[in-house]
């Protein structure tokens, strides 16, 4: 998962993600038209996101089609709201124990 975060993190990276969620399917050429950086940086961060296993790849003639894998996504998704519902019981209880309220239950709920 670190890898799939590392990946997020970068706004390019990003943006390329966006473009194929868009389109379902492009080429780093129809890309790179797209998010207006060279063919070789988009090449760059399309085997970035392969490796972090965001995107495959398959060879269709000529040109190489990416598209988005959701799976790395999706855990990625569901460990944040995992990580947010902590945060979330963590301030309540916090939030309880400033106000003098450390014995109310339904604050950390």
């Amino acid at each position: 998962m670190a890898a799939v975060f590392a990946c997020l993190a970068d706004d390019s990276r990003r943006h390329v993600l966006d473009v194929l969620v868009r389109d379902g399917r492009a080429s780093a050429s129809a890309i790179a038209r797209e998010v207006q950086i060279s063919r070789q940086a988009v090449a760059k961060h399309l085997s970035l996101l392969a490796e972090a296993g965001l995107v495959t790849s398959e060879r269709a003639g000529r040109e190489v089609l990416y598209t988005v894998r959701p799976d790395p996504l999706q855990e990625a998704a569901q460990w944040l709201d995992r990580a947010a519902v902590a945060w979330d019981r963590r301030l309540a209880a916090l939030k309880a124990a400033a106000e003098g309220r450390e014995g109310d239950q339904t604050a950390t709920r």
